[in-house]
């Protein structure tokens, strides 16, 4: 179980990952991959931007949480949904190819390593037993498109990571069983 900040923990897990696999080879410095906008990515040259949270129905549960004297209810399963972006700074003949290693890189390394779990974890989930798969998603190109208003689209590439859960706050009181009545009747 997590609390609300499993959202943030999981964008930045996932920046960890790309920065170890990224730095210096193809990114100069850790502050190059993070979580932003493409349209507001700073110095980044990689930016991850969270642009849809789903539900997912597949792990969703109804069944109340005993908690001793309390029933928690259960968590949601959500979906995040990350927009990834290259950026460089170079000249205009040399933009496209960093870019291009960068997003090579990035595919392999999402690929090659499709859960986020263990090491790989930050903040509240760091030392769980948390696995959270990582899996490429193809949206349609008028979504993608709609990514980036007021600006030209950026060749970008789309990763869904889950399940993740969130926690209710929601609990209700569990009155225990204390004193039970059993009634035989024989037959005749």
């Amino acid at each position: 179980m997590a609390d609300y900040t499993v959202i943030t923990d999981i964008g930045l897990s996932l920046v960890k990952m790309l920065r170890e696999a990224l730095v210096p080879e193809l990114i100069a410095h850790p502050d190059g991959v993070g979580l932003a906008h493409p349209h507001d990515k700073g110095d980044m040259n990689l930016s991850l931007y969270l642009y849809e949270i789903k539900e997912n129905t597949d792990f969703r549960s109804n069944d109340l949480i005993d908690q001793g004297d309390t029933l928690r209810y259960p968590p949601i399963a959500l979906d995040l949904c990350y927009l990834i972006t290259a950026h460089s700074a170079s000249d205009v003949l040399t933009r496209a190819i960093d870019e291009h290693r960068i997003m090579g890189k990035t595919l392999q390394t999402l690929h090659d390593h499709n859960t986020l779990r263990g090491d790989d974890l930050v903040g509240s989930l760091a030392g769980t037993d948390g696995v959270f798969r990582i899996v490429k998603e193809d949206i349609p190109l008028d979504t993608a498109i709609s990514l980036f208003p007021d600006v030209p689209y950026k060749l970008s590439f789309n990763y869904r990571i889950g399940p993740v859960y969130v926690d209710s706050n929601r609990s209700k009181p569990a009155a225990r069983v204390r004193e039970r009545h059993i009634r035989l009747n024989q037959k005749q």
